[in-house]
């Protein structure tokens, strides 16, 4: 069997993405007709059926979710490979930093501040970290364990820190000084808001489905949701908002994390400077 080609994957993550071939089609920049012969293609060369079709559009079978997943980290690596090739061409380049926005901000600055070198920082969606290093637009990340997805990186150990719950100003939950996770899981009128999982898929739950910060902010504002976070992330909280500790949420480990291939030197001499700079900050 040919090996498969990059404009195949491609093809298939957009139809996996989108589940509708018209709306692939467009996103893609070409007609459907032969998107559709590509995906046939494809799952004919493959000996398996990707794909379940019918009017309204498509659905993953058991092999296409496996091969969204496998497509994604294979095309990963191929921009990966093209953006550190050409980067590592020019020596002056700064080092990229990815983390989510209003996140360890205090954290960040001291950083920054330390560094002798020039960082360059990527702010970024939650759940974003990881695609932006595999995908070789950053060098090192700030993550959260056990959010985020740290699978093939490297890690090193920051901060640890308790969660705090991020509600309406004029909410009753406002004036406790302490909350537990039965009470914010627990509030007909304020439902916990939910972020989209690594398929894109949404997990169950009545409260909003948000996927930037800016949304949520607005929802907590409006007094439609909440939501716990780090301690250190409500950097970024309207004065709508009121931030109560969580006392049993689980500790959060603020981490950098750098792709286990890496054999940069400047990426370990940041991620020394960050262990020196920052131990004991939480």
């Amino acid at each position: 069997m040919a090996d498969l080609e990059t404009r195949e994957l491609r093809y298939f993550v957009a139809v996996a993405e989108e589940l509708h071939f018209g709306r692939a089609a467009d996103r893609l920049g070409i007609a459907q007709p032969p998107l559709s012969r590509a995906i046939r293609q494809l799952e004919h060369r493959l000996g398996v059926q990707l794909l379940d079709r019918d009017r309204r559009g498509a659905a993953l079978t058991d092999a296409g979710r496996v091969l969204l997943r496998e497509a994604r980290t294979a095309l990963d690596a191929v921009a990966a490979a093209e953006r550190r090739t050409r980067r590592a061409g020019d020596p002056k380049r700064p080092l990229v930093l990815v983390t989510k926005a209003g996140a360890s901000h205090e954290l960040l600055r001291r950083l920054l501040d330390a560094l002798a070198a020039p960082v360059e920082v990527l702010l970024c969606e939650v759940g974003e970290q990881a695609r932006r290093l595999r995908d070789g637009q950053a060098d090192v990340a700030l993550m959260h364990r056990p959010f985020d997805d740290l699978a093939g990186f490297d890690t090193a150990d920051l901060c640890v820190e308790g969660q705090v719950a991020i509600v309406p100003a004029e909410h009753p939950l406002a004036s406790r000084e302490q909350l537990t996770m039965a009470d914010v899981r627990d509030v007909p009128d304020l439902p916990i808001a939910r972020w989209p999982r690594l398929d894109g898929s949404y997990p169950d739950g009545p409260g909003p489905e948000v996927r930037t910060q800016s949304q949520l902010a607005q929802l907590v504002a409006l007094g439609r949701t909440l939501l716990v976070i780090p301690a250190s992330s409500r950097a970024w909280q309207w004065p709508e908002h009121v931030a109560v500790p969580v006392v049993d949420a689980p500790d959060v480990t603020t981490v950098i994390a750098w792709p286990r291939s890496s054999r940069s030197q400047e990426v370990a001499s940041l991620v020394r400077s960050a262990v020196t700079v920052l131990d004991g900050l939480c």
